[in-house]
């Protein structure tokens, strides 16, 4: 297939009431990104609360995902995030026998191993299969920090290991020294909520994996940016996402949680439960979203 671009947002995971998983809120979700124009769509990355799921869950999760995509035509990422490299593999093997398009790869983190676990570590997941996988870079949750050499390096040992998601600060600078140490070879997708949408763009980057409550918006800016009317790119993003942004995302579980209220609030989720630990507001925050979830309601595609 061709190279993949676009927007690939990660999959909230739906609660009921109670905390358990809502599969039919899940799937719901699913149609809707892939319905309105996703290029891709993500499971267990960050914001997907994949740290807050049993087994028998995230397998049943992983089932529905690439069954609702090949259904719809639609392009599944599934995110290997176990910390020890033999588990790691194991399931990176089982996600492709499972009919995924795409890896995606959170490099462990717990207990901060060296650099040259990490590399063996990313290593090996990329050699155990030959779908595509794209490698996560997330220093400022994972705390760990690995220069763009090395994973130009990784490119070169294991070509399918070729997109790599991005969400350091400043990421600029990283993506310009990243697609020089590869020679462009690679694709380079955005994350960090596409705080740095625009930048990214300009140095490289051809696609984003934000969360998935306000994917229109991400879309509208992509959309705009590959016409060639960055000006309109950048007034979306400035103008309608980057307030409701900026009140949000405070903190990761704070996000995860609004994300929640928005797509319950737009009819895509039943709840917006999320399972504990989550994020506790003091009332002042609703107040200030409220406000801001009134200003850009209007630009929804559906609501």
């Amino acid at each position: 297939m061709n190279r993949l671009k676009g927007m690939a947002p990660i999959i909230a995971t739906p609660f009921t009431a109670s905390g358990e998983v809502d599969y039919g809120s899940f799937e719901n979700l699913v149609e809707t990104l892939i319905k309105g124009g996703c290029q891709a769509v993500t499971l267990f990355g960050i914001a997907g609360e994949y740290y807050k799921l049993s087994q028998g869950e995230c397998d049943r999760l992983v089932r529905l995902t690439v069954d609702t995509c090949r259904r719809l035509n639609g392009y599944s990422i599934i995110s290997v995030t176990h910390h020890a490299t033999e588990v790691a593999v194991k399931y990176a093997k089982r996600y492709e026998e499972a009919g995924a398009d795409m890896l995606m790869l959170l490099p462990p983190f717990f207990l901060k191993p060296g650099a040259a676990s990490l590399y063996e570590h990313m290593k090996a997941v990329g050699n155990a299969v030959s779908i595509p996988v794209m490698t996560q870079y997330a220093p400022e949750q994972t705390g760990v920090g690995i220069a763009p050499e090395v994973f130009g390096r990784l490119f070169r040992e294991v070509p399918n290991i070729s997109y790599y998601k991005i969400e350091c600060k400043p990421v600029g600078m990283y993506i310009t020294r990243l697609l020089e140490e590869t020679k462009n070879e690679i694709s380079v997708f955005v994350g960090n909520a596409g705080y740095q949408f625009i930048e990214a763009f300009d140095r490289g980057a051809v696609g984003a994996m934000p969360g998935c409550s306000m994917y229109d918006f991400y879309l509208k800016m992509y959309r705009e940016y590959e016409s060639g009317d960055r000006s309109a790119s950048l007034a979306t993003h400035s103008n309608l996402l980057l307030p409701m942004l900026n009140h949000i995302r405070q903190d990761v579980e704070m996000i995860i949680y609004y994300e929640k209220r928005i797509l319950q609030k737009r009819g895509i989720i039943a709840t917006d439960y999320c399972r504990n630990p989550s994020f506790v507001n003091d009332g002042y925050h609703d107040r200030i979203f409220e406000e801001l979830f009134d200003q850009i309601s209007p630009y929804f595609t559906e609501m």
